[in-house]
């Protein structure tokens, strides 16, 4: 069982940044990819990045790939989402999400965070 809980969200105008970080319990979390998805209103949930095990392998949708950065640090139980360059059509809630498999996957994640919202104005 692993348990996520989201910080850093919040209000930036577009060009700006916010780092989101996503904090894991248990002694299993370096063992979990993890993922960030994010779900603006009116929309379903969208794959935004992963991270492997390791943090050996990434993958990001191709509207952040440039603009945001992926990382973990395993002896922190922490994930970090580094966004850049926000955009308007960034706003979201964004969600931390593990899976025990290990390796980078867009979809199917067994754990989730309760959301932070990220609000680019223009």
């Amino acid at each position: 069982q692993v348990q996520l809980v989201e910080s850093g969200g919040g209000l930036v105008q577009a060009g700006g940044s916010l780092r989101l970080s996503c904090a894991a319990s248990g002694r299993t979390f370096s063992s979990y990819a993890m993922g960030w998805v994010r779900q603006a209103p009116g929309k379903e949930r969208e794959f935004v990045a992963a991270i492997s095990w390791s943090g050996d392998s990434t993958l990001y949708t191709d509207s952040v790939t440039g603009r945001f950065t992926i990382s973990r640090d395993n002896a922190k139980n922490t994930v970090y989402l580094q966004m850049n360059s926000l955009k308007p059509e960034d706003t979201a809630v964004y969600y931390c999400a593990a899976d025990p498999g290990g390796l980078v996957v867009v979809e199917g994640y067994d754990y989730w965070g309760q959301g932070t919202q990220v609000t680019v104005s223009s």
